[in-house]
């Protein structure tokens, strides 16, 4: 993706964003055509990698190999930028619209996970990440284990392995 040099992020600041992102675009190519899963994630900063889960019935995390690499497009603010907006608007004319957005494009290998503690520290950090919010956070801790342990069986663990940005 092209940008244009004063617009260009620091590393510290990509990695903030990273932290704050909720949703990723992952994005795989496949032998059977090219995998886009939309996925709740949180950012792990010591692991350099964006972390969450899907259905064992998403044929997207069959996709993960060291020899493919996929990316997860993060999306940030937009929005359109009219040219009304601009002094030159009446001094000139010479004014166009253009859209402001941020977004980050994070590039890696897919690594699969399927270990129950995993998968539950996983689902319960997400849950807690978006619960913390509310009047009342529900926690998996409020659900009865038999049935968590029934649902983290039907989920596998996804963890993109950042290799650039």
């Amino acid at each position: 993706m092209f940008i244009p040099q004063k617009f260009q992020l620091s590393d510290d600041q990509i990695s903030g964003m990273l932290h704050d992102a909720a949703l990723a675009y992952l994005i795989t190519p496949s032998e059977s055509g090219t995998l886009v899963t939309p996925l709740p994630v949180t950012y792990d900063r010591e692991r350099n990698s964006l972390v969450g889960h899907v259905s064992r019935a998403n044929p997207h995390w069959r996709c993960a190999s060291t020899e493919v690499e996929s990316l997860a497009i993060l999306p940030g603010i937009d929005g359109y930028i009219s040219p009304s907006l601009y002094a030159t608007k009446t001094e000139s004319g010479e004014v166009v619209p253009t859209w402001n957005y941020e977004v980050v494009i994070a590039y890696g290998h897919l690594r699969i996970h399927d270990d129950p503690d995993w998968l539950g520290e996983q689902v319960a950090a997400l849950t807690d990440r978006h619960e913390a919010q509310q009047e009342h956070p529900w926690s998996v801790d409020d659900a009865p284990e038999p049935f968590v342990e029934r649902q983290l069986r039907g989920i596998i663990g996804v963890e993109l392995m950042i290799t650039r940005w």
